[in-house]
């Protein structure tokens, strides 16, 4: 019984075995974690929120311009040039915005870009729904899964944040594609 006891105490630590399974079923867990998190849907959804704190923000500007100045802003507001670029500048000098807003950089493979009769200032877009001078929209491209699926969106259908005057509040939408706007058509937000 001493020499079990003695042999007992002189037995310590893990095998080389042991410590390489340990390793191996930390290993699975991990890679088991890191596909559940997946960390670029995480960074796309917060940059999606971002869009659309921002364009609810932005459209809401533009609704205190209206209520203002009985008109939604267009080229001729104070401080509006001519250029597309300046949407925003307008709004900032009309004292409805403080600062500028920039969208933050997309993933590779999505792009944000406005419908050619729309104005685009820091990646966000303003322009009249249908051209109708009465229906105002501000919209980002939202690029994470969740967004795509919150919209109902299906196939290569692109998923939009939009602040809409006629909805009067800031949602989800879907497009035909990249090159389809919400400003054309809006059908309904989600």
């Amino acid at each position: 019984m001493r020499n079990y006891l003695k042999n007992l105490s002189v037995k310590k630590g893990f095998t080389l075995i042991e410590l390489l399974v340990v390793i191996g079923v930390l290993g699975v867990l991990a890679a088991a974690l890191l596909v559940t998190i997946n960390p670029l849907e995480q960074l796309a959804r917060g940059r999606d929120s971002g869009r659309k704190s921002t364009v609810d923000q932005l459209g809401h500007a533009v609704e205190a311009y209206y209520v203002a100045n009985s008109l939604y802003p267009a080229v001729g507001i104070p401080g509006w040039a001519a250029g597309a670029a300046t949407w925003q500048g307008g709004l900032q000098s009309a004292g409805e915005v403080k600062i500028v807003s920039n969208n933050p950089a997309y993933a590779s493979g999505y792009a944000q870009t406005c419908a050619a009769a729309d104005f685009n200032h820091g990646n966000y877009c303003y322009g009249f729904s249908n051209g109708n001078p009465a229906n105002a929209v501000v919209y980002g491209r939202a690029e994470s899964l969740s967004e795509w699926s919150k919209a109902g969106c299906t196939g290569t259908q692109v998923a939009w944040e939009v602040w809409s005057s006629a909805d009067g509040r800031t949602g989800l939408t879907c497009t035909a594609n990249a090159t389809t706007y919400p400003a054309v058509g809006i059908t309904g937000l989600e």
